[in-house]
């Protein structure tokens, strides 16, 4: 094969009742999450995710999607080349390690909600948490916006997009300024405000719980979301996954290292297709499709297949 094939695995945000579906079609992903909803630790998270009211909470979200990612991931990868480089979206990046080989599956779900626990810690005793996403918004204008509602700047999007998060206090303030200001601006169902100061108790414990994993050096490069450098060792993993909760997430420049990678095609794992999206409109000559558009397992090879011939 010609091409070169880079994985996108997914944040918060499209997770859905039937995000496992496509996985349960192979036998070896089916079996190992009846694994995970059995295990004692991980049962109560994943069933909540087939609850659409408890879906979208932090401790049910991160784990879940994980798993429907590692799954996913488990159920294509025999019939896959080699990916170039794998990328993750905020609790995706701690996937990535898993489809990298760096990380047992089941260990990276299991830390998905450690990691979700001890965000969610970092809110006891203090305001309410939101997270705004805004675009357009005229040049120059967005540092003085966020400072002025306490809003810090979490995931760089594009040149005029990004996601900030803040108190949820001011949350539909700063969307009302933004869009006087000739910006859109969209509140966003997430209740912690990921990748900014606020989460900064919860980087030393995680850190904790990364060094008492078994790491594997990664199959292939992983990109680091706060640098978006290619990680290819197990220590650069345990210094940048803890930092990352609670300092930005430079997806725009992720995007374009995998441009300057030489990928040409790139598959999101899903659940939903938003790193798909973003990444086909910023570099429209890579083919990029997310596994949420296929029906079949078989349907996803053949895709792949034919662009990376």
């Amino acid at each position: 094969m010609a091409g070169r094939l880079a994985i996108l695995c997914p944040g918060q945000g499209a997770q859905h009742a039937g995000m496992f579906d496509l996985a349960r079609l192979d036998p070896g992903a089916s079996g190992l999450l009846d694994a995970w909803f059995a295990d004692p630790q991980l049962a109560p998270l994943l069933r909540a995710s087939l609850d659409g009211e408890q879906r979208f909470a932090n401790r049910v979200a991160q784990p879940s999607i994980v798993a429907a990612t590692l799954a996913t991931w488990t159920a294509l990868r025999a019939r896959l080349p080699e990916p170039a480089l794998v990328a993750g979206y905020s609790i995706g990046e701690l996937s990535a390690y898993g489809v990298a080989g760096a990380l047992e599956p089941g260990a990276a779900v299991k830390l998905a909600g450690e990691r979700a626990r001890l965000m969610d810690a970092c809110l006891e005793g203090g305001a309410a948490q939101a997270m705004v996403a805004l675009s357009g918004m005229p040049d120059g204008s967005v540092a003085s916006l966020l400072a002025r509602f306490g809003f810090h700047a979490a995931i760089v999007t594009g040149e005029d997009a990004l996601v900030a998060g803040g108190p949820a206090a001011q949350g539909e303030a700063l969307a009302r300024a933004a869009l006087a200001a000739g910006g859109r601006a969209t509140l966003l169902p997430v209740a912690v405000a990921s990748h900014t100061p606020l989460l900064q108790a919860a980087v030393a414990p995680f850190a904790a719980l990364l060094e008492r994993q078994r790491w594997a050096a990664p199959s292939f490069p992983v990109l680091s979301g706060i640098s978006a450098a290619p990680v290819g060792d197990a220590q650069q993993a345990m210094r940048d996954l803890p930092r990352q909760i609670a300092e930005p997430i430079l997806w725009q420049d992720c995007m374009d290292a995998c441009r300057e990678a030489g990928v040409t095609v790139a598959l999101e794992l899903g659940p939903g297709a938003a790193l798909a999206r973003m990444l086909q409109a910023r570099h429209p000559q890579i083919a990029c499709r997310s596994v949420s558009e296929f029906r079949s397992l078989d349907g996803v090879h053949s895709w792949l297949h034919r662009e990376l011939d």
